[in-house]
């Protein structure tokens, strides 16, 4: 079974290690500070094989090449439509990225949107529930803002990861959770399940642990962006809004606009 290391960089970002059981191999995901990976794989005695990358800023590429000066065989993962120093290897989506150390296979997903050529990475192993490590795709009750790509792909994206499996546990790569649960509530204020997630999530950031990772089916009870076909969400947004809506891509946009203006300027 695979095991996954967090690190925590910068303020809120989150950098994966996955493992196999005896922690002997990882490969790293979104290496944004390669010194703190650095640190963390001498100390554990973790050897690397592998990088990936979903997205080209900086917060999740600005640490490969201080991994590779002292890494320099292993291959580097990432999205062809976009520039990114380093990458040996590039994907275009669907790819199977098989890796024997960890006895895991990394499918890859285009989820365009936050930019236009993100990418996520979905392990299948028929001993365990997949993982999705989604870089700025999807949050904790929440979706990356639109930075290079369309609003259309982002939800597009939002919908592909919906219909994973609901036990697959997502690795987003940052601490946004309980900001997040607050806007959720602004939209479904009546919706028991966020207020059940907040508590929980709300204790174990006061023990210091991270909200990440979480169950897909969680997501799909408490994130707004995935309920945007449920009728009292496109009720609530039309009423924030004054007007009709005549697609889930319209409710989408609308609620990512309500809380880019109103929401995140408070």
């Amino acid at each position: 079974m695979s095991h996954v290391i967090s690190i925590q960089a910068f303020s809120d970002n989150y950098i994966w290690l996955v493992c196999d059981d005896k922690k002997k191999f990882a490969m790293i995901i979104d290496p944004g500070d390669g010194a703190i990976v650095i640190r963390t794989l001498k100390k554990l005695s973790i050897q690397p094989i592998g990088i990936l990358i979903t997205h080209f800023h900086s917060d999740h590429t600005a640490g490969i090449k201080d991994i590779i000066d002292v890494y320099p065989t292993i291959p580097v993962y990432g999205p062809v439509n976009e520039n990114i120093p380093y990458v040996t290897n590039k994907l275009s989506g669907n790819e199977l990225i098989e890796v024997d150390e960890l006895e895991l296979t990394f499918k890859v997903i285009n989820t365009f949107g936050h930019t236009a050529g993100h990418i996520s990475y979905y392990t299948v192993n028929k001993t365990e529930s997949g993982k999705l490590f989604c870089g700025d795709t999807l949050f904790g009750s929440g979706c990356g803002r639109v930075f290079g790509g369309t609003i259309l792909d982002l939800h597009n994206s939002v919908q592909i990861i919906s219909k994973l499996p609901q036990d697959t546990l997502i690795y987003c790569a940052h601490e946004y959770t309980l900001d997040n649960l607050n806007f959720a509530k602004w939209v479904e204020p009546n919706n028991k399940a966020i207020y059940e997630r907040e508590i929980k999530d709300n204790l174990l950031v006061e023990m210091g642990r991270p909200t990440v990772p979480f169950l897909l089916s969680l997501e799909l009870e408490t994130n707004p962006f995935m309920r945007v076909n449920r009728d009292h969400v496109i009720s609530r947004v039309e009423q924030v809004i004054g007007k009709s809506l005549e697609s889930s891509v319209d409710v989408f946009a609308s609620m990512r606009t309500w809380k880019d203006n109103v929401f995140d300027s408070l």
